[in-house]
């Protein structure tokens, strides 16, 4: 039988369980989870929180994480800027990258959602507002929430994966992880 482990990745740890190649440590994910055999099914950046899934069921890991299967996935987005209709509008319609157009994504304005502190926190500014967005993505492309954030002139300042599908990292604290 399959096992599969929902994280709630902090902020600053590498979702892979090694950290070759830089002359400082960073953290890994080898620093929380102790289970032999189980691999991420897709990644997380470094700078991002929340939801990672772990599998030791290969087949299942590509449903996950292959994009051809439209898998959505949630995140709580803290931008520079209140979104205004034009912003959240082209977001909905797909924005266009580097790497193409984005699919089209849910986007809507949301209240400052009840999270955990980050550490270190993100930077103030008093002169900068601050608004939250629910973006949800079929995709996966590299840092892509971020870079269309930014393409819609709303630079991402914290990014929280709130779901992956049916999973949700709901109440689960910061570097712990549950099985589903």
């Amino acid at each position: 039988m399959s096992r599969l482990i929902l994280f709630n990745k902090p902020y600053g740890v590498l979702s892979q369980f090694t950290d070759r190649g830089t002359e400082t440590a960073r953290a890994t994910l080898s620093d929380f989870i102790d289970l032999p055999g189980v691999y991420p099914a897709g990644r997380l950046d470094r700078d991002s929180e929340g939801l990672l899934l772990l599998t030791d069921d290969g087949r299942q890991q590509a449903r996950i994480a292959d994009p051809k299967f439209k898998l959505p996935k949630t995140y709580l987005v803290q931008i520079e800027g209140e979104p205004d209709e034009a912003a959240l509008k082209a977001l909905r319609g797909g924005v266009l990258l580097k790497d193409g157009v984005t699919r089209p994504a849910e986007a809507e304005r949301i209240d400052d959602p009840a999270l955990w502190p980050r550490d270190p926190p993100i930077r103030y500014r008093a002169s900068v507002p601050d608004g939250w967005v629910k973006l949800v993505i079929r995709e996966g492309r590299n840092r892509q929430v971020r870079r269309m954030t930014a393409a819609v002139g709303h630079p991402t300042l914290r990014l929280v994966r709130w779901s992956i599908g049916d999973w949700s990292i709901g109440t689960l604290p910061p570097g712990e992880w549950r099985t589903a």
